[in-house]
């Protein structure tokens, strides 16, 4: 049986990737600043940076509060919507 990696294993293995990630992010927030025209009340950057802090809490399950930020609420007739 294989044992889990600690987190200094981890974080070694996912650092790089992680850290590019979030410059990609960064460079994204720039452009939007620098581009012309306000988005000041635009729903999807509030999201955007509600999910940043989510990301910045030292809570568990990070990856599940995006999620669900990101995602709509369940409809019980959702089938409807999609004639099935």
């Amino acid at each position: 049986m294989k044992t889990p990696l600690g987190a200094t294993e981890v974080l070694d293995r996912e650092f790089l990737e992680i850290r590019a990630r979030l410059i990609d992010i960064a460079a994204a927030l720039d452009r939007i600043d620098r581009a012309e025209g306000p988005v000041g009340g635009d729903p999807r950057l509030e999201r955007i940076r509600q999910a940043l802090q989510i990301l910045a809490g030292a809570t568990p399950h990070r990856a599940e509060g995006v999620q669900s930020l990101f995602s709509l609420p369940y409809q019980d007739d959702w089938r409807k919507d999609y004639g099935l």
